[in-house]
């Protein structure tokens, strides 16, 4: 009985870690990117973006970067119901620039959303959005609403295409 209050108990902390629902209006992140510069998420607005916390020492994140090259290639010229496009704003966990840029270009992560502070688990916005696992994802639409939490693989795909703006039949859509 002890052991079993014990499971249910992280359990409940484990769920209720999670900070966005599908809904949610996820809030604003301002980070610098791999040269420096600063970068804004609200910049994307009118896109469809995953928030992808990861880390390039996480095999978990590394083994997940294929499927969001592979989603990015297909998607980002695509027209949605709740934006224009769809990119990865791609937020590390790491604490070396070196180690973060290798695996950026070592895993072909094509997208130019690639921010860090550099504090690892002491990530200001990794905080504010109390990540406390990753690989953590949140795809949000063209404002900023979140449409799905943690999509990965498959069902990334999936949410990506249920997303997508249908082309109504009519006389000139051959």
């Amino acid at each position: 009985m002890k052991y079993l209050i014990i499971v249910l108990s992280f359990l409940t902390i484990n769920v209720s870690a999670q900070q966005f629902k599908v809904g949610d209006v996820v809030p604003e992140i301002v980070m610098s990117n791999i040269d420096g510069e600063e970068v804004k998420l609200s910049s994307l607005k009118g896109k469809v973006v995953l928030i992808d916390f990861w880390a390039s020492w996480c095999k978990p994140c590394r083994k997940e970067n294929p499927n969001l090259v592979e989603a990015y290639h297909t998607y980002k010229d695509k027209e949605f119901k709740g934006g224009e496009g769809f990119t990865v704003f791609s937020v590390s966990l790491d604490t070396k620039k070196a180690a973060w840029k290798r695996a950026v270009q070592m895993d072909d992560l094509e997208w130019e959303y690639h921010v860090s502070d550099l504090k690892g688990w002491n990530n200001e916005v990794s905080k504010a959005y109390r990540i406390n696992s990753i690989p953590q994802s949140y795809l949000i639409d063209g404002s900023r609403r979140v449409i799905s939490v943690n999509p990965r693989g498959k069902l990334l795909e999936k949410e990506l295409k249920k997303a997508t703006k249908k082309k109504s039949p009519g006389f000139f859509n051959w």
